[in-house]
């Protein structure tokens, strides 16, 4: 019987996400800070701030980590917040974006780099709490995870870092966006039971899965993702695959906005 299973951790004390907070105002990193600590004590979650007081410091740190949750303030000296979140969406697609600013005027050219949520300063503890809130209905506690066995030992991988799974002989090759392929005594079939559910892993050819969030375009009748691979895609249902994966997209940046309440407290 092959050794796999699905986890899907409860939300609670063990709950940590890293946010990032990039302004070039200390009082405001400061008090953001404060503020999430804050939060994190009555909601019982785990925020992690991680200040920086510029968009340099902050894109040379999301070139070796991720955040979960990013505020950025727009107004900034060198590059400012919008070219920043451009920037960090060609590093990032699936973090909370949030940004900071005294003005209004830019709104739309925020939802550009589908910004969550837009936050004039000052701000209040009300308005970040409300923020954050909605943040989390839309941004799992924990990640859900499949356990799988592989190389005589349970192996736990979080969904959202799988790009791809792939058929070889009588395995399945796992192909991870952090760390080396992980290999498992499986059909494709079994990998598909453990992400049943998941409207993010769409199967584009007979044995190859792959993870929508890490597809970057279709070319060639092949699907080529964010790190370069390119998987084959069948030709015969090459329109219904290119569409699943733009009707995925579509429905994650609409569900994220669905939860955006402007700027009103």
């Amino acid at each position: 019987m092959v050794g796999f299973h699905v986890t899907i951790p409860s939300k609670g004390a063990g709950t940590r996400m890293k946010v990032a907070i990039v302004d070039d105002e200390k009082n405001c990193r400061d008090e953001l800070s404060r503020q999430l600590l804050s939060f994190s004590g009555v909601h019982r979650c785990q925020l992690v701030p991680v200040p920086f007081p510029s968009a340099e410091a902050f894109l040379e740190a999301a070139e070796r980590e991720r955040f979960d949750i990013v505020f950025m303030d727009i107004f900034m000296e060198g590059i400012d917040g919008l070219d920043a979140a451009t920037r960090l969406r060609e590093l990032d697609k699936r973090c909370i974006l949030i940004f900071l600013t005294s003005s209004a005027d830019y709104h739309p050219n925020a939802f550009s780099v589908h910004a969550f949520e837009y936050i004039l300063k000052p701000f209040t503890p009300e308005r970040v709490y409300a923020v954050l809130r909605d943040a989390l209905v839309v941004l799992p506690s924990t990640p859900r995870y499949i356990e799988v066995a592989s190389e005589r030992r349970t192996v736990r991988i979080p969904l959202p870092n799988i790009v791809s799974a792939v058929t070889d002989a009588h395995y399945v090759n796992i192909g991870l966006s952090d760390g080396p392929v992980v290999r498992s005594r499986m059909t494709i079939l079994d990998f598909l039971r453990l992400v049943e559910g998941e409207l993010n892993f769409i199967t584009v050819n007979k044995g190859i899965v792959l993870n929508a969030d890490y597809i970057a375009r279709f070319e060639d009748n092949c699907c080529v993702t964010e790190n370069g691979a390119r998987f084959p895609v069948r030709v015969r249902d090459r329109l219904k695959i290119e569409q699943a994966a733009r009707d995925y997209n579509f429905e994650k940046i609409r569900s994220r906005q669905r939860h955006g309440r402007g700027d009103q407290t």
